[in-house]
């Protein structure tokens, strides 16, 4: 039997041994802001650049920790993160947010790449509830505005992946060198949809909520599989689909964020919609996703029968909120009993008690993989600890009772 307050205090602590990691072992006394790589052992790799994605992430994080926990230092770390992309990321002449500086704060890749425009929107509006500041609101009010004028599709709707510093067409849209380079992506889809629900909370405008809602239409009519229950990836400008592959860890993530992002439009009938197909995604994830140790493997491209089966930390993190999330719409026990699977998973194999955080890669064996980092361009605090945030969350939601038990002889 695991006692509610049990699994809480759990979550608890290893939230507080993350958010310690990141205090201690990534500020740039020397530079300004955060390390831009840590190395498996919890060591700053000297002269190592530094990504939009990175920073954004540790301000969501401080931010979000702090509104949670109350820590001052805390929101101390989120005035550093918030101050550092105020002087070396933010584009002072066209707007938005420059992609990746060097380890000094110098641009060296101005491209605006919408993902990274989103998480600027999702960091600024967590920061704003955290700091009261107006200028983060504001800063996050106007990449919604430049998104919407630079990136937004007004003949097939949707939004494209990347654009120059100028906010021009580009040739090479990808947002990393294992993507394709087509104009529309589930991933930068899902990271607006994310973001402009962070906002739409705290900034309750007609237009951001309708456009909201034009992306929950998107993902249940175009990038979610009617048959198969996944997400596809990639799409030319008319929403055609051009990719094979199945992510599971975008999937379960997806899941959930689709709940909230449709709880916040008011719609009761996009509410219902939306917990109905969710359900049938969290399904087939756990169907075709989940590894006999209650793992998610990474990717599985269905036509060419391709698995890549590695264990990536963020996707078991997704899965702790996305099977909570699909036991609290459901009522079904058994979302909740591998949820606590998956914890298991995670306390045996992820958490890196030695070094710190958690381990970036683990093979089949259940061994993390040498060349993993513990922080980088996209290895970052936001997976594993908006994943505990949001399991303390809900679990003190839950009606006592349910039995929470963890059968570990399944």
């Amino acid at each position: 039997m695991v006692e509610k307050e049990q699994l809480i205090n759990e979550f608890d602590k290893e939230l507080k041994n993350i958010l310690h990691f990141w205090q201690t072992r990534t500020i740039d006394h020397q530079y300004g802001g955060f390390a831009g790589q840590i190395d498996a052992k919890g060591k700053m790799v000297a002269k190592a650049d530094k990504s939009l994605v990175l920073n954004t992430r540790i301000l969501w994080t401080f931010s979000a920790a702090y509104n949670f926990l109350g820590n001052r230092h805390y929101l101390d770390l989120a005035h550093r993160a918030f101050d550092y992309l105020i002087h070396h990321f933010l584009d002072k002449k066209h707007g938005g947010l420059f992609w990746a500086v060097d380890y000094k704060g110098n641009v060296i890749n101005p491209r605006k790449q919408i993902y990274g425009q989103g998480f600027g929107i999702y960091a600024f509006s967590e920061y704003y509830k955290a700091s009261g500041k107006h200028e983060s609101l504001d800063m996050a009010i106007q990449l919604f505005h430049l998104i919407e004028k630079h990136s937004f599709d007004p003949q097939y709707g949707g939004y494209l992946e990347a654009l120059s510093r100028e906010w021009k067409t580009l040739k090479d849209m990808r947002l990393s060198d294992k993507d394709a380079n087509l104009p529309k992506s589930m991933n930068t889809h899902l990271h607006l949809l994310e973001p402009y629900s962070n906002l739409l909370g705290i900034w309750p405008d007609n237009n951001l909520k309708n456009k909201l809602t034009a992306l929950l239409r998107i993902f249940l009519e175009k990038i979610l599989d009617k048959q198969s229950y996944h997400f596809n990836l990639f799409f030319s400008n008319d929403w055609t689909v051009q990719s094979g592959i199945v992510s599971f860890g975008h999937d379960i993530e997806g899941a959930w964020l689709i709940n909230e992002a449709a709880i916040l439009t008011g719609n009761k009938a996009l509410i219902n919609e939306a917990k109905k197909e969710t359900l049938k995604m969290v399904n087939a994830v756990i169907k075709d996703g989940m590894a006999p140790d209650y793992s998610l493997y990474y990717e599985h491209d269905f036509k060419k029968n391709q698995w890549l089966k590695e264990r990536h930390w963020w996707v078991q993190a997704e899965a702790l909120v996305g099977l909570l999330d699909a036991f609290e719409h459901s009522g079904i026990a058994d979302y909740f009993d591998l949820f606590l699977k998956v914890w298991e998973y995670i306390k045996r194999y992820v958490i890196d008690y030695k070094h710190g955080e958690w381990h970036e890669l683990i093979n089949d064996n259940g061994n993390p993989l040498p060349s993993e980092l513990k922080a980088g361009f996209w290895k970052c605090p936001y997976h594993n600890t908006r994943a505990l945030l949001e399991s303390m969350k809900r679990i003190r939601n839950i009606d006592a009772s349910y039995p929470i038990v963890a059968n570990q002889s399944k």
